[in-house]
């Protein structure tokens, strides 16, 4: 089964200095037809302008993960890490039993375009941790970017949840296998693609159950995208 969520049905907040999209409940935008996809809780669709960011705030029991598309992020956290999160980074913080941190854009005048995605923990309680990593994306093909064991270079999230990420070029499709009892959801980053027959534009999200295979198009232009495998 297949169930599309359009891009221009997210939940949508703009002031000064961001611009941004809610896949799921967030914040002042309440879905209740929309709270998350199994343990799939947040995809925010950020575009911070030049000197924006988010001041120090809390976060506990999540797997938050960070996918930086263009610009660059200023970080800084409870737990003494500071560092600029680059396009083609991802970065992965477990909030755990608490911690506080703050993004920004790390330049005044350019902005920065990224994905947060919140992950609901497979336990509470565990201790806070963060961890950043390049990747390369400039290859056909599917790369993990974010996995339970932190197989294949992937970051690691306390969470029984594969995340990879596809870039892939017209008419070359790629397929991905899902488990018996798996689901999963798509992010088009970059469209169209086309999803065992279905077409997806830029930012519309995919939730995919009961599906054995995957079988992922792009069309005119190069596809980019990223796909979550879930119990």
């Amino acid at each position: 089964m297949l169930t599309v969520r359009p891009a221009n049905d997210r939940g949508h907040v703009q002031f000064e200095w961001l611009d941004t999209h809610h896949s799921f409940s967030f914040g002042n935008y309440y879905d209740p037809a929309h709270m998350g996809f199994r343990a799939l809780r947040v995809i925010n669709d950020d575009i911070i302008a030049g000197g924006g960011g988010f001041d120090m705030h809390p976060h506990r029991d999540m797997e938050i993960v960070t996918v930086i598309l263009e610009g660059e992020l200023a970080h800084k956290d409870s737990m003494g890490n500071v560092a600029t999160i680059k396009a083609g980074e991802v970065q992965r913080m477990s909030a755990g039993t608490g911690v506080l941190h703050a993004e920004f854009n790390a330049s005044e005048t350019e902005p920065v375009h990224l994905l947060q995605i919140w992950m609901l923990p497979a336990r509470q309680g565990d201790r806070p941790g963060y961890e950043q990593k390049a990747f390369d994306f400039s290859q056909h093909g599917l790369v993990r970017v974010a996995s339970a064991t932190g197989r294949d270079g992937a970051v690691s999230i306390h969470q029984d949840i594969e995340l990879l990420r596809g870039t892939i070029l017209p008419d070359q499709p790629v397929t991905y296998e899902l488990a018996e009892g798996r689901h999963a959801w798509l992010q088009v980053i970059a469209g169209p693609v086309v999803v065992n027959g279905q077409k997806l534009e830029k930012g519309d999200g995919l939730a995919v159950s009961n599906e054995k295979q995957l079988t992922i198009t792009a069309q005119a232009e190069k596809g980019d995208f990223l796909l979550f495998d879930l119990a």
